[in-house]
């Protein structure tokens, strides 16, 4: 507690400083250290399918059939490469890999761009009928994807496109940009007008403003929404189910098929369901700050 002098005539201005009781220090150090450990064993027990999966792949089929993956932390000697090797002589499996590279890079890059462009052309361009255009485009996020399989499937076969990658890249651009316009639009509109006023006194055009000042600034955005669309594209298999035959079918659908003859290549399903599963985490995990800041931007306004 100190005392200041105030003006002339003015009665002294006493500044209490309160302190925490040892008592409340103690129940907020508990309670913020209960918080911590409750995440730590929603972390552990969330963690415990990956590390399963893991090391039952790294065990031959008899162990597998003998005992659970758990029985590696008293029998370290079960742990083996050999089921990655029988993979990687597996066409059907490293050919879906290679498939699913093929469908959701593709898919990925298209959305960002196209969604880039058409974001920013609803958050600052001016043109006829603009806002009922964007109200549509958001209306479509509720469009689910089961109502467009048949007619689409009928589309691509006169077009020649069904049971090819091409097919299944359209069909996940064209449903994956309602929700890249919806969410950079968003993002653009955030951007202060005096900056691209200032660009425009500049003389920068409308496609030299997008490429040198709006791009930039919307990193965090477009990596949020390159993992939405990576995690989406990565992981469907109700698509490339119908849309894919034997020669374009990805991972998640060759990893369907094996599962249908078990008993005989067993000792490829973990070691490909841990590929497919390992690649999305480590695309999430290295961009998650930027994920996490993007979607929080884009969802405020």
């Amino acid at each position: 507690m100190s005392a200041d002098t105030g003006a002339a005539g003015a009665p002294p201005v006493v500044a209490v400083t309160a302190e925490r009781s040892l008592g409340a220090r103690l129940s907020g150090w508990v309670s913020r250290g209960a918080v911590r450990v409750f995440l730590v064993v929603v972390g552990l027990f969330w963690l415990v399918p990956t590390v399963g999966l893991l090391l039952a792949s790294l065990r031959t089929p008899r162990d597998m059939a003998a005992d659970g993956w758990w029985k590696v932390f008293t029998e370290p000697s079960q742990l083996t490469f050999g089921a990655y090797e029988t993979l990687l002589e597996n066409e059907d499996i490293t050919g879906s890999l290679l498939n699913t590279v093929y469908i959701t890079v593709p898919a990925t890059v298209l959305v960002v761009v196209i969604g880039s462009l058409a974001g920013y052309a609803f958050a600052w361009m001016e043109f006829p009928g603009r806002d009922w255009w964007f109200l549509a485009v958001v209306g479509l996020l509720v469009v689910p994807v089961q109502v467009a399989l048949i007619p689409i499937a009928e589309l691509f076969g006169t077009l020649g496109l069904f049971g090819s990658v091409a097919g299944v890249v359209l069909f996940h651009v064209g449903f994956g940009l309602p929700f890249a316009v919806f969410l950079l639009r968003n993002f653009f509109a955030e951007i202060p007008r005096e900056l691209l006023e200032a660009a425009r006194l500049d003389g920068a055009g409308e496609l030299r403003l997008f490429v040198r000042v709006v791009m930039p600034l919307a990193g965090p955005a477009i990596a949020a929404l390159g993992i939405f669309q990576f995690l989406w594209v990565w992981n469907d298999m109700l698509v490339a189910l119908i849309f894919t035959d034997s020669g374009s079918q990805p991972v998640t659908v060759a990893l369907q098929t094996q599962v249908r003859q078990f008993g005989n290549n067993v000792d490829v399903l973990a070691p490909g369901a841990f590929i497919s599963m390992v690649i999305p985490l480590v695309v999430f995990f290295a961009f998650q700050r930027q994920f996490v800041s993007g979607v929080m931007a884009g969802a405020v306004k």
